[in-house]
């Protein structure tokens, strides 16, 4: 038989990726990097596909595979979405993500990914901000309180620095202790609603990302305010069908996952037609290398739609390992 040399990679785990301390820039940088190099052409995106293992269950898995060439990596991310995990005290999101060498197929390395799919989903929400919403933007009503909804508020007042930051979720519990944290580590107040209409109503931006068990329209079109940018993310669709009537621009984060598969906020939109490749503006990263303007007018009423990106999830363990490097982190096993 042939001898090989020995193949080792990196596990980062869960203690390790806090023990990283990355801080908003460096998130930020990531997952920005990952857009850039989407939006040059330098990537392979390939939509998300799902695992559900039995209904019954009220849960399933995301599979997302990508490669970004300037990182000289390939990727897939394996999640766990299981909307009950929090009565046995458990994330409801949990994620591994495995990188690759593309050139040899070897492994790279294997992470503990739900820190990054918390990171990389606000991060995302805020750059897609950055570049849709008004400059001014002083007012967000964000819907949802959990992993992910943290970093979406947390970067999006580090872009904006709102006045006012509403906040509302199905469980009383969970709105209040989402807000606390808020407040602690933003040091500014956060007011928490006791429904949706008071959280969103008149907000220059509007983040959905509930927890639905089943498709319901709760966010209404006509809370929405002329000029505002609205973000709806949730796997299970809150808005109404008619909230793309009112929209100048409907900016996705890749066109070729959104229109497949069976989840999704504007799945409704794309099966009825309302969204299509004539009606869509363009995905964010082409106003993000600047091949179409992002926002060109203050009354401008915006949406972005982002299923999660593979790529934002490569570009980030990216960053992660290279720190894990040079600060002793991690272990290096050997797999053959």
């Amino acid at each position: 038989m042939q001898a090989f040399d020995p193949v080792w990679f990196t596990f980062l785990n869960g203690s390790d990726i806090e023990q990283l301390e990355l801080d908003d820039t460096e998130v930020l940088d990531a997952v920005e990097q990952g857009l850039r190099a989407q939006g040059r052409g330098e990537t392979v995106i390939e939509p998300r596909v799902h695992l559900t293992p039995d209904p019954s269950f009220n849960g399933h898995f995301n599979v997302l595979r990508g490669y970004i060439a300037p990182l000289g990596l390939a990727g897939v991310k394996i999640v766990g979405d299981y909307v009950g995990n929090y009565k046995a005290g458990l994330p409801s999101e949990m994620a591994l993500l495995n990188l690759f060498d593309p050139r040899t197929g070897m492994p790279v390395a294997v992470v503990d990914a739900t820190a990054i799919t918390e990171m990389r989903t606000g991060a995302l929400t805020a750059l897609g901000a950055r570049e849709l919403a008004r400059p001014g933007s002083k007012v967000l009503g964000h819907i949802g309180a959990r992993a992910t909804s943290y970093w979406n508020v947390r970067l999006l007042d580090r872009i904006f620095d709102f006045d006012e930051i509403r906040v509302h979720s199905r469980r009383p519990e969970s709105r209040e202790a989402f807000a606390e944290r808020l407040e602690r580590d933003l040091g500014k107040p956060v007011t928490v609603t006791d429904d949706w209409k008071s959280c969103v109503e008149g907000a220059d931006i509007v983040v959905e990302a509930s927890r639905l068990e089943r498709p319901e329209p709760l966010l209404k079109t006509e809370w929405i305010a002329p000029g505002a940018l609205v973000v709806p993310y949730g796997t299970m669709s809150a808005v109404e069908l008619s909230l793309t009537d009112i929209m100048d621009k409907v900016v996705v984060d890749d066109w070729g996952q959104c229109r497949s598969g069976p989840f999704g906020a504007l799945r409704a939109h794309v099966e009825s037609g309302r969204l299509s490749e004539e009606t869509l503006y363009g995905e964010l990263c082409e106003i993000v290398v600047g091949d179409k303007p992002g926002r060109e007018r203050d009354d401008e009423t915006i949406l972005f739609w982002h299923r999660g990106l593979s790529l934002s999830d490569i570009a980030l363990g990216a960053a992660m390992l290279k720190k894990a490097e040079e600060r002793g982190l991690g272990q290096n096993l050997r797999f053959s």
